[in-house]
């Protein structure tokens, strides 16, 4: 489907409000279901922690990853849009497995991220991901067992240590080879917060996104008034 012959009113209707709909619905469930096993829990041992107990908890855990509540939409958003923010968010493993794949199913059609294409493209890519990922999970949690006991210690430790690096690598080095200003504006710019500036890691990936986006915006408006064709000073009587 060619999505440059809809307009706007029909690509609205046909698309962006089911999927707010759906996917406001299911976050919601997931959102609640997620407490079932600490309701279960109380319920067993009859202790319930209050209301302080309960702050204190996520002020320890939103103080190393509170940052993220804002990053990961921003940065990812641009990547796999509306639907696969919202299916990303609801299958989990965004930066080491949803992202990864949406930007390979993106480099596989040849379409670019951000338009309506990109969006279903991406979204079907982590769609895929995620079916993919439940049907290993679920093997992995009937054989894992039996599989890790009869492999040697250094593999295990391989996967455990170099797992992620290599696959953040991987996606790293496909956007560098697309937009290698970008990326190494980027990563300079988290090495000066981290070891020049010394601010915390969470301060540090914020503002790293943040300006990292604005210097985007930046190469954009400049490449585009570059490329704009300039004006020509008509004669004064009119005639060219």
């Amino acid at each position: 489907m060619n999505t440059n012959l809809i307009s706007d009113t029909e690509y609205l209707s046909i698309w962006d409000r089911p999927i707010i709909k759906i996917g406001v619905i299911t976050m919601i469930l997931a959102s609640l279901t997620a407490f079932l096993p600490v309701v279960y829990l109380c319920l067993k041992t009859g202790v319930t922690p209050t209301a302080g107990e309960l702050f204190k908890c996520w002020g320890m855990s939103a103080s190393t990853w509170g940052a993220l509540y804002v990053v990961e939409p921003l940065t990812y958003y641009t990547v796999v849009g509306l639907s696969g923010t919202y299916v990303a968010f609801l299958t989990g493993n965004l930066g080491n497995l949803r992202i990864p794949c949406a930007a390979s199913a993106l480099e596989v059609t040849g379409v670019q991220p951000g338009t309506r294409e990109g969006e279903i493209v991406s979204t079907l890519g982590i769609t895929g991901s995620a079916i993919t990922s439940i049907f290993f999970t679920t093997l992995a949690a009937v054989l894992g067992v039996q599989i890790m006991a009869v492999l040697p210690e250094s593999v295990i430790n391989a996967f455990n240590n170099y797992t992620v690096p290599a696959i953040f690598g991987a996606v790293l080095g496909q956007y560098v080879l697309k937009e290698p200003k970008l990326c190494v504006f980027s990563i300079v710019l988290a090495l000066v917060f981290i070891y020049v500036i010394k601010v915390p890691s969470y301060i540090a990936m914020f503002c790293s996104v943040i300006f990292t986006i604005l210097f985007a915006r930046f190469m954009y408006t400049s490449g585009k008034s570059k490329n704009s064709p300039e004006k020509t000073d008509l004669p004064a009587d009119g005639n060219q």
